[in-house]
């Protein structure tokens, strides 16, 4: 392998080159947990898994961390319109991004750490950022970077500070102040572009929503818990740092800025995956844009969705239009069909010999090229498709050995993509057990909330729930005892 790959530190391509041999640590943003998982996210995370896949199949010991975000301003504000406590809203959410993510066919990480559980190493890295001068406490629990003592602040994104919009205190419109100037500042924050390391308690702030600290109670900042989770379970100097093109300013300029201001080498290489935008917007629950995962899933079978969030490099931009899915339903048709024809024609003990080899065998040099090339996935498909052709010719011309080599070949590289469909296999519904038992997590979590809902005698935010249900395609029945629900059929089912 020698893999390339673009990064948004240096604006080059630039050679992969593991620090230490046959290893690389990978850190990826995870979900911030306060609502449900739409596919702009699964555009991160299939992105990262086509990398880790890549590397993995090369022959590397790859370790990927992927954080959750279970307590920030949104969480507590939704939780608190809700009337939920804010950690049981954050595990929701939660559950339905592991079952979108276990929907999606994404591998597990090797750690998937808390912000909640990692606060000592947080308060450890503020006091080192306090002792050397570049951190400062106000005495009312706030701990802010002061940016003008770091002068390599904005070299991530090739930006310095004086052009720099100034720097929210909170994202909480609870915390706002009518006279706290244009800028929003609490008091004590010395510079506009400062940003918080730690927060203070805040009025309604719930009591279980802070720690102590050396510098009074309060709860984590965003960029903060990154820095040092990463720390932890990767060191201070690491390969790989990822998350979607949203994530560069300020949250990866400001993780750099913390983590090397504390002496740490912190990442050597970032990575950054493009939106998912509709009408050239990006998609967000903010625009009102969002596709859900949920209602996606009640559309098309789980490997068209990841065909169509892989099948476009992770630098561009996917425009989702109402035809991604239906091109990507026809092509992913095509590659299972002949994956499923080839497979009865060379016979069980040949197609057995092959399940063997999938994951090993040698793959095609263009394809290779392809995905060493910054993972260019739609040259790499485009290699797939040509042995599709050949396959299909040898299917026709009945001639067996060809028809075995190019089965291997087709499986091989989609293999690598997490698209190989015998994986994927069922022939009645187009999903597999796994797939629908995710599906079904994302169902009963919407169906809890109904009935929590129900039990407060909320009839509208009941009916709010099933309403959603119905327009994702899933039929909800109350019975004696309780809510049943079920796919509705399609219109070929109805006939």
């Amino acid at each position: 392998m020698s893999l390339h790959l673009f990064d948004t530190a240096s604006r080059t391509t630039r050679e992969l080159v593991p620090l230490r041999a046959g290893e690389i640590g990978i850190y990826v943003c995870g979900a911030t947990v306060q609502g449900s998982p739409h596919i702009g996210h699964m555009r991160t995370d299939v992105a990262f898994d086509v990398l880790v896949r890549w590397l993995r199949r090369a022959g590397l010991r790859v370790t990927l961390v992927r954080n959750v975000t279970d307590i920030d301003d949104k969480i507590l504000t939704k939780s608190a319109e809700a009337d939920v406590p804010w950690w049981a809203w954050a595990q929701r959410f939660e559950r339905e991004f592991a079952a979108a993510h276990d929907a999606l066919g994404i591998l597990p990480p090797t750690y998937e750490p808390r912000a909640t559980g990692h606060v000592t190493e947080m308060v450890e890295l503020m006091e080192r950022l306090v002792e050397r001068g570049h951190a400062y406490a106000t005495g009312d629990g706030d701990v802010w970077f002061d940016v003008r003592s770091y002068p390599e602040y904005g070299s991530l994104t090739n930006q310095r500070p004086e052009d720099l919009a100034p720097e929210p205190d909170d994202e909480d419109p609870r915390d706002a102040k009518p006279d706290a100037g244009e800028t929003g500042s609490r008091p004590g924050k010395r510079d506009p572009h400062d940003f918080a390391l730690w927060k203070g308690v805040r009025a309604g702030d719930p009591p279980t929503a802070s720690w102590p600290t050396p510098f009074g109670r309060g709860r984590p900042g965003w960029h903060l818990e990154c820095s040092a989770m990463a720390q932890r379970y990767l060191g201070e100097t690491f390969d790989i740092h990822g998350g979607g093109l949203d994530l560069r300013f300020p949250h990866h300029e400001n993780e750099q800025a913390q983590s090397r201001a504390a002496g740490h080498g912190f990442a050597r290489l970032w990575m950054h995956s493009a939106w998912v935008t509709q009408g050239g917007a990006k998609m967000s629950k903010s625009l009102g844009n969002s596709l859900l995962v949920e209602a996606v899933l009640a559309q098309v079978p789980p490997p068209v969705l990841r065909y169509a969030l892989t099948a476009v490099q992770y630098r561009s931009m996917l425009e989702y239009t109402p035809e991604t899915l239906h091109e990507a339903e026809a092509t992913w048709n095509r590659l299972a069909g002949f994956v499923r024809r080839a497979t009865e024609r060379v016979g069980a003990e040949v197609a057995g010999r092959i399940d063997a080899q999938v994951a090993t065998s040698e793959l095609p040099a263009a394809f290779s090229a392809a995905m060493d090339d910054d993972l260019n996935v739609p040259a790499a498909l485009a290699v797939v498709h040509e042995h599709l052709r050949r396959g299909n010719t040898a299917l026709t011309e009945l001639d067996a050995a060809a028809v075995a080599d190019e089965l291997l070949a087709v499986r091989s590289m989609l293999d690598v993509l997490g698209l190989d469909p015998v994986t994927w296999a069922d022939e009645q519904t187009g999903r597999s057990d796994d797939a629908m038992h995710a599906l079904g997590r994302l169902v009963e979590a919407e169906l809890a909330v109904r009935a929590q809902a129900r039990a407060a005698k909320d009839w509208a935010a009941a009916d709010a729930v099933r309403d959603r249900l119905a327009a994702a395609g899933v039929v909800v029945e109350d019975s004696p005892t309780g809510a049943r629900w079920s796919l509705a059929p399609t219109p070929d089912q109805e006939d």
